[in-house]
Formats: structure tokens, C-alpha cells, sequence
């Protein structure tokens, strides 16, 4: 077949699904599968996802302590103590994670209070 467009391309080919009868086509709302289509996220494969990264996290973590095993002073009101310089900022680091949560619940809960007030009268 020549090209008489003056483009230089070819005409493209129709698909398959053009030329099929109405009983062979897709569905309407459904996506044909076919090769190099991009298909839907699902949880299974965003729960994948998930753990390789929590994985991948726990491996930097893992590091990160191991590298820093040197012992600091610890005080915290009248409790003192030596521990790994790690192993100090990861507590500090998950008591600031408990306290964001902490804050964000009360927020939820008093939230939902709300609604549920506004929605009885």
C-alpha cells in the first residue's frame, strides 16, 4: 500500500476489535487485555508494593543502626542511662510517630462526634 498523504507514514492497519462483530467485542466499561496494555492496580498488587518497600525501609534501618553503635547519656527526668546513639533516636522517633497518632485520633473521634450530633437533628 502507498502513502499518498505526502507524510511519509503507512495508513495504519484497523485493530481487531474494529472489525469484530458486535457478539465478539468487549464489553462496555471493561478494557480489552492485549499486549502492552496498562492494566488496573489492585490491592493484592498494591499490598506487593507495600512490603517490598517496608522492606526496603527495614534494610536502610538496619544500617542506620549498625553504624551508629555508639553509647550516649540518656536523661529523662530523673531516669539516666547509656544507650546506642540508634537506638535513642529511633525511641525519639517513635514517640513523636505515638504522639502524632495520638493528636490525629482525638481529631478523628471528635470528628465523628460531630457528625453523628448533626446527623440526629
Amino acid at each position: 500500500m502507498t502513502d499518498t498523504s505526502g507524510t511519509g507514514h503507512e495508513p495504519s492497519k484497523p485493530s481487531p476489535a474494529d472489525s469484530a462483530t458486535p457478539s465478539q467485542r468487549p464489553a462496555a466499561g471493561t478494557t480489552p487485555t492485549r499486549p502492552g496494555a496498562r492494566q488496573l492496580r489492585t490491592r493484592a498488587g498494591a499490598t506487593w508494593v507495600g512490603i517490598i518497600v517496608f522492606a526496603a525501609v527495614l534494610v536502610l534501618l538496619l544500617i542506620f543502626i549498625l553504624q551508629n553503635t555508639q553509647a550516649v547519656e540518656i536523661s529523662y527526668f530523673t531516669a539516666s542511662g547509656q544507650v546506642s546513639l540508634a537506638v535513642a533516636m529511633l525511641l525519639a522517633a517513635v514517640a513523636g510517630v505515638l504522639l502524632t497518632a495520638i493528636a490525629g485520633s482525638l481529631r478523628i473521634w471528635q470528628l465523628r462526634r460531630d457528625l453523628r450530633r448533626s446527623a440526629r437533628r
